[in-house]
């Protein structure tokens, strides 16, 4: 079955028909770096890091870019409410984003240009939209340069909207335009703005609108016309709206199929800073293991919109942890039996699901599917089956970016994974000092200081006490 997707565009599902074949190129927008990230933020993160993860299973050499907008109106009022640069709040929220990414094994795109890397080309694309008549610098000094919407007649093509019964533009002064639906490509110099959030340009120094932005860095990395374009269903209008526009109007084919994943909700709204709403990644990481956090994304379609719970969250962790137990009591049947482990084949369920516009949930069931049958193995104690089973379950978790034994999930987890891991060594510790104890009423000293000498070698102190022993990490 040829993988087939949702274009958001067309409203279809499509066979994926690359523009070169064997190549797949996938342009993401990524996130402004104003503040912490949510897991709201981090659902596209993750649901393109399975896109990008199934096409080169499919063997598509993949370049996959995803953008960082590190210069924009919310970042410079943020800034000034906390008094730093703009710059330096961009830099350590973006260094946040990385933390965030890693912390769920959202591998690194191909390349994550930053919108102020990238001026110049943006100038440059700005500057052809002028010659050809599709855009035009506003008559009242302010330095702004505006997209003429009524000028490209497919304007609101990807969201099935006519120009009239869209709202007005509202990303500045609507006096230097022409129709209030036009939107900013620059935006003139202010004094109230830091003077290094501006660059020189034709029309006097300013900085990118935000649409320009994308279209300049997927036209630099991915060539005029390119594959998939993705995001956050948030950003279908006005921002890629906009950017298929823009791009379009210079003569740039742009992208061939548009995805988006939907919404993760708290009380029924979008998740978002500006809604209150929002639970940051350090803070669920301190209750979850970051595997189990990108299990509870993944288990949902990217198009679904999540109502988010730690309820929910909790019967997903739990859901996860039946599928790794059964891997490491598998391994531990074949280690004993010395059975050898092999590389399982993808189940056709799964392959099934995965190409069918990226159907996890049942990709999931279908992992879920696999353990069962390796559980009644297990309880067979039919081995050979059981390691073909154990390596089908491994190769699918793979794909998900979901496998236990992959390095980057080692010493992975936060609060919630140490406190687990503070409790099994409580136990054990506290179980050997039991034996200890038990040697010593039976006046067994050579028993008793052995079993010291065992702890101590852990690098565990243990202290006599009148009310019994204690221990510490030495």
């Amino acid at each position: 079955m040829t993988f087939r997707l949702y274009d958001t565009q067309t409203r279809e599902v499509r066979d994926f028909v690359p523009l070169q074949e064997g190549k797949a190129g996938l342009y993401v927008c990524g996130l402004t770096v104003q503040s912490e990230p949510h897991v709201g933020h981090v659902r596209s993160g993750v649901n393109f890091d399975v896109l990008q993860r199934w096409l080169r299973h499919l063997g598509y050499d993949v370049t996959f870019i995803r953008n960082i907008t590190d210069v924009d109106d919310k970042i410079l009022a943020k800034s000034a409410e906390q008094g730093r640069p703009w710059y330096n709040l961009a830099y350590a929220m973006h260094r946040e984003l990385d933390r965030a990414y890693d912390a769920l094994n959202v591998a690194p795109p191909t390349y994550e240009p930053a919108a102020t890397g990238h001026v110049p080309e943006m100038v440059e694309l700005i500057q052809e939209l002028v010659e050809r008549g599709h855009a035009y610098a506003a008559d009242d000094g302010s330095g702004d340069v505006y997209f003429d919407v009524r000028s490209w007649p497919s304007y609101g093509e990807l969201t099935h909207q006519a120009i009239d019964d869209m709202e007005a533009a509202a990303d500045a002064d609507p006096r230097g335009k022409r129709d209030p639906r036009d939107f900013a490509l620059w935006k003139g110099h202010k004094e109230s703005e830091p003077a290094t959030a501006s660059w020189p340009s034709p029309w006097g120094r300013g900085r990118p609108g935000w649409h320009i932005e994308c279209s300049a860095m997927a036209g630099k990395y991915l060539g005029a016309a390119f594959d998939i374009h993705g995001g956050g269903v948030d950003l279908r209008f006005p921002h890629h709206e906009n950017e298929q526009a823009q791009s379009r109007a210079a003569g740039r084919p742009f992208a061939t199929y548009w995805m988006h994943n939907a919404w993760i909700t708290t009380a029924g709204e979008k998740m978002s800073k500006s809604l209150g709403n929002t639970l940051s990644i350090p803070a669920i990481l301190e209750r979850y293991r970051g595997i189990e956090l990108r299990y509870y994304l993944v288990a949902a379609h990217y198009r679904s919109h999540v109502e988010f719970s730690f309820e929910a969250l909790d019967e997903a962790a739990a859901g996860f942890r039946r599928v790794e137990g059964f891997l490491e009591r598998a391994e531990e049947a074949l280690r004993a039996s010395g059975t050898p482990e092999h590389l399982g084949s993808v189940p056709p369920a799964f392959v099934h699901a995965m190409n069918d516009d990226l159907g996890t949930p049942a990709a999931v069931a279908a992992i879920h599917d696999a353990v069962r049958v390796g559980n009644r193995l297990l309880a067979e104690g039919s081995h050979e089956r059981l390691s073909e089973v154990l390596g089908a379950v491994q190769s699918m978790l793979e794909i998900l970016g979901l496998n236990p034994a992959s390095p980057v999930w080692a010493g992975s987890g936060g609060a919630a994974a140490d406190e687990k891991l503070s409790a099994a060594v409580d136990a054990l510790v506290s179980g050997l000092l039991e034996e200890r104890a038990r040697a010593r009423d039976a006046k067994d000293w050579a028993r008793a200081d052995a079993i010291r000498d065992q702890i101590k070698a852990a690098g565990i102190e243990v202290t006599d006490t009148p009310t019994g022993p204690t221990w510490t990490v030495g």
